[in-house]
């Protein structure tokens, strides 16, 4: 599912068996990447993923490239999980027929040391910043579980009506609309360069339009 997670399968499995046999492996099997990061990472062993999900790369994409090119039902599916389980795909899979592995070789968290993100969500509630760039949905989980926990969800909801809200894709756009919070600006591709390119075109209009409602 993402590039980093096929890095890090690769490295673990290499402590067990040779290069050359887990590229074999991988070979002669189906390979679904997810966008172009994953697909890098097999370009890297020399492999080439059997399809590629196009954008904006979420897992409804994934399911509809499948549908659409590789109907899995008896087939057993290995899914490299990208930082959380997505209980809607998984249930989607089984649905369609297939025995499902799971491989979750990293888990998204909170940082132990806390006090850079309060102080970064304090300077959002007390109106000093203008701009928020959101880059993944486990982002939103952990300002939002953060947020509770010290007591300023609706502080922190209102600050968000005095700026722009930037979202890289829909995936994480969805999230934000999820716990009520707006989605000012999702870029032509869901990509960081081009989330970051457009926000910079765009934000002044936005923060302009919304500061005078």
């Amino acid at each position: 599912m993402t590039g980093v997670g096929m890095e890090i399968l690769v490295n673990v499995l290499k402590t067990r068996h040779a290069l050359d046999a887990l590229t074999f492996a991988l070979g002669h099997i189906t390979l679904i990447a997810r966008g172009p990061k994953p697909a890098a990472a097999l370009k890297v062993l020399g492999l080439k993923p059997t399809f590629i999900v196009p954008e904006p790369n979420t897992w409804r994409e994934l399911l509809q490239t499948l549908d659409a090119n590789c109907p899995v039902l008896g087939l057993r599916v290995a899914l490299l999980e990208y930082g959380a389980t997505n209980p809607e795909l998984l249930e989607e899979l089984r649905e369609r027929g297939a025995t499902l592995s799971r491989v979750p070789v990293y888990r998204w968290a909170l940082p132990e040391d806390l006090d850079h993100l309060r102080e970064a969500l304090g300077n959002i509630v007390a109106g000093q910043v203008d701009v928020l760039l959101i880059t993944n949905a486990a982002q939103v989980d952990h300002v939002m579980q953060l947020l509770t926990k010290d007591d300023r969800v609706d502080q922190f909801r209102q600050a968000l009506t005095r700026m722009v809200v930037a979202s890289v894709g829909p995936t994480a756009g969805e999230r934000l609309r999820h716990y009520g919070w707006p989605v000012d600006l999702e870029p032509s591709h869901p990509k960081m360069g081009t989330l970051i390119k457009e926000t910079a075109e765009q934000a002044g209009a936005i923060l302009k339009t919304k500061r005078s409602a």
